[in-house]
């Protein structure tokens, strides 16, 4: 039986230009005590009327209010979710560069591609694994000092490797990506 665990990601409760939008507009409002579309459109590089359009589900799913001078809000469950959001960002970032090592941009930029996905759960274990971590214990200062000397390399070939198992994550990785492209529903000619 196949698992169907993949139908979850539909079930997220944000998608990643919805979180980027409530954190723009929870910066906005720290930062400035206003929220604008313009506002919101020049921080995020997009037009008002895309900005506008991309705001509509979050007003209608009660997220982001709007007064009658345009002026926007978030509600306190959009807050909620701005929060949480940043929380996951910060963690995970933390996580990829200072346990596994990855380098800070790119910590960064995959902390910003899941950081919406993750569950509460995950996020509070994840946040009291790098509160351990960072207790600075003898323990941990030995394990962290031991997993940086461990050959975390990809040595090209999945039966060498200590990192890939059965496939190769190079390989993988570096392979040219077949572009699928839907059977054309026009009129044959």
């Amino acid at each position: 039986m196949q698992r169907e665990t993949w139908k979850e990601y539909e079930s997220n409760p944000l998608t990643h230009s919805a979180a980027h939008y409530l954190m723009t507009i929870r910066t906005l409002l720290q930062e400035r005590g206003y929220a604008r579309v313009t506002d919101i459109a020049r921080a995020l590089n997009i037009t008002r009327g895309s900005c506008s359009i991309s705001l509509k589900p979050l007003k209608k799913r009660g997220l982001v209010t709007e007064d009658e001078n345009k002026f926007l809000q978030l509600s306190p469950e959009g807050e909620r979710l701005a929060q949480l959001v940043e929380k996951n960002d910060e963690v995970l970032e933390s996580f990829l560069r200072d346990v596994l090592g990855v380098d800070g941009e790119q910590a960064e930029i995959d902390a910003c591609k899941i950081e919406h996905l993750l569950s509460l759960d995950t996020s509070l274990k994840l946040a009291g694994f790098l509160h351990y971590i960072q207790s600075g214990s003898k323990t941990i200062k030995e394990f962290l000092r031991e997993f940086g000397q461990f050959n975390t390399e990809c040595a090209g070939d999945a039966t060498k490797c200590n990192v890939c198992d059965s496939t190769c994550l190079a390989e993988a990785a570096s392979a040219p990506t077949t572009i699928i492209r839907p059977a054309s529903r026009g009129v044959s000619r």
